[in-house]
């Protein structure tokens, strides 16, 4: 899953870029608005941590933009946003959600707690309730990274672990392999070019042939239940 962190901070942007990737999440820091901006338009997101005092601007006149973004097309407006301010104000933490934002944390706060509010807006943004994410007798627990096959825990990857992640939020929608590539590396790391494809070819491997289909010449997709 890949996350933006808009923070102008270096020690700070620092310190989540390292506890979000110790986390498995891939991470891209953007320092200003202008950055942000560049980097919302140039691959999908699957949240934006915002902070709201930034060099050039406010942090909310980016949500306020990104939440008009057209549809179909990136931007997506509908990415989560998590606001992370010094701004303790009530009266802030109202203004922040009512323009858009999905949760508002204070600084300072816990990664813990940072890493669990962002599993959350993950789970209701693909719809679902669950923690755990159930496909047939395969059971994935995002919080503690380990996945389960009749019961019995399998050992997979971190990088394992976060294609089937993407596309088991994604089913039954078809993931193209550059759209698996966003969701695993930084834009400054250079990507192997078959590495989605032995990912996948372990997965597969380690839980059955089922489980990840491939749709010669568009991507890879988990049906939405196990064949019968």
């Amino acid at each position: 899953m890949r996350v933006l962190v808009v923070e102008d901070d270096e020690s700070i942007a620092h310190g989540l870029a390292l506890a979000l990737r110790q986390d498995d999440w891939a991470v891209d820091v953007a320092p200003t608005l202008k950055a942000a901006w560049a980097s919302l338009c140039a691959e999908p997101i699957d949240i934006v941590l915002l902070d709201l005092g930034l060099p050039d601007g406010d942090g909310a006149d980016l949500l306020a933009r990104l939440r008009r973004a057209p549809p179909g097309a990136l931007p997506d407006a509908a990415t989560p946003v998590l606001i992370m301010t010094a701004r303790d104000q009530v009266a802030s933490r109202i203004e922040g959600l009512d323009m858009g934002a999905d949760d508002y944390l204070t600084k300072p706060f816990d990664a813990g707690e940072l890493a669990a509010r962002m599993r959350a807006l993950r789970r209701r943004f693909t719809g679902r309730a669950q923690a755990r994410l159930r496909w047939g007798e395969i059971e994935i627990d995002p919080a503690a990274h380990t996945v389960a096959r009749n019961g019995q825990n399998v050992d997979i990857s971190a990088r394992e672990f976060s294609v089937l992640m993407a596309l088991m939020e994604a089913r039954p929608r078809v993931l193209s392999r550059q759209q698996i590539e966003a969701s695993l590396y930084n834009w400054d790391r250079l990507v192997e070019s078959n590495a989605v494809e032995v990912h996948i070819h372990r997965l597969r491997k380690k839980l059955g042939e089922g489980v990840i289909r491939t749709l010669r010449g568009v991507g890879y997709f988990v049906p939405v239940e196990p064949a019968p």
